[in-house]
């Protein structure tokens, strides 16, 4: 049974804003909750609420996240953790902070690392200016960083493929280029764009229109010489088996924060498999608590380039012992399990809730 419920909501700033097409990110909207039960075990989930990457807001969300705390404590593990899946089809990103923590309290198989594990992750090109792009372009391949990401669409598509064009002439091989359109071009805009880079050395091009609009998106599929993932437009299995059913696209990106548990997160990297599809996996806005819950479930179900390097984009994480990055991969230690710092967790709430049973 819960026993105690604490939620907080944390504003995590960042480094250097996140560049997106719909606005530059400062720092991180997150709900944090952390439960416990009679026996003394104690589970973290999270959720960074982005609005365009989900219908969410930050200001509905908080309050959900109360009224939710309230409702569960006391409850036994498995019935609260069905009452949160049950908010997934309103608000899968609340719904997720709760059920990932119960699965965490629980000591989720899935979580456990029983050997030393390496996981690739990308490195995230941010820059805009040549001079600024190129340098850190060189710094991401000299850190062993063999597939970044950049973003377009905040300028025009010939403005942006003249600066892809540029990244990979400099890149020149180092790595792959993941191309991410953050659903900002018109169908006719993302085909002039894919028309007008080198096929060469990209490995696919992300979300080039509207999340819900899957006409526009197949005018651009049957016109376009890329490799085309979706993500926005990718909430549960049935976004997976439609976009099987159209072949819209060749790879398919899951974050946790819309599957509600690491179970249906696993089982939906698996579905799409089954498709003939390529999975790809990872949240670039969440903190260290969703990018650790989905780089255990990257070493055991995903063959690519994670991108939950969300916490890497903080200036500071709020893990006391953080993962470790080095040569393009989150290394965690057999038997990691992380703790909060909770001097940085206080610094950096808003706001704060508990309910006891």
């Amino acid at each position: 049974m819960l026993t105690r419920i604490e939620v907080r909501r944390l504003r995590l700033p960042l480094t250097t804003p996140y560049h997106l097409a719909f606005g530059d990110v400062e720092g991180l909207d997150t709900i944090l909750a952390v439960l416990r039960d009679g026996d003394g075990r104690e589970g973290y989930g999270d959720a960074t609420v982005l609005t365009g990457y989900t219908d969410e807001t930050i200001e509905a969300s908080w309050p959900l996240a109360e009224r939710t705390a309230r409702r569960l404590v006391g409850v036994p593990l498995a019935a609260a953790k069905a009452e949160a899946l049950a908010m997934t089809a309103t608000a899968p990103f609340v719904a997720t902070a709760f059920a990932s923590a119960i699965e965490m309290l629980e000591g989720a198989e899935l979580l456990r690392i029983d050997r030393d594990t390496a996981v690739p992750v990308l490195g995230t090109i941010n820059d805009s200016e040549p001079g600024r792009m190129q340098a850190q372009i060189d710094r991401l391949c000299g850190e062993g960083y063999t597939t970044l990401k950049i973003k377009v669409g905040s300028a025009t598509p010939a403005a942006d493929a003249e600066r892809i064009g540029a990244a990979l002439a400099h890149v020149a091989g180092r790595a792959m280029l993941r191309v991410d359109a953050n659903q900002s071009y018109s169908p006719s805009e993302a085909i002039a764009f894919a028309n007008a880079v080198p096929v060469a050395g990209i490995e696919l091009f992300e979300q080039p229109c509207s999340a819900g609009d899957w006409a526009a998106h197949m005018i651009v599929a049957r016109d376009c010489p890329l490799p085309l993932m979706l993500d926005e437009s990718i909430y549960d299995e049935a976004d997976i088996d439609e976009t099987a059913r159209l072949e819209a696209a060749r790879f398919v990106k899951v974050k946790l924060m819309k599957f509600g548990t690491l179970e249906r997160l696993a089982a939906a990297i698996e579905r799409i498999r089954s498709h003939g599809m390529q999975p790809v996996l990872g949240n670039g806005v969440a903190s260290d608590v969703g990018c650790w819950m989905e780089t255990c479930i990257a070493a055991r179900h995903i063959n690519n380039a994670g991108e939950m390097n969300g916490w890497l984009k903080m200036t500071r994480p709020i893990f006391a012992t953080p993962m470790r990055v080095s040569q393009g991969a989150i290394h965690l230690p057999a038997g990691y399990r992380p703790v909060l710092d909770m001097a940085t967790v206080e610094a950096a709430t808003l706001a704060r809730a508990e309910a006891h049973a």
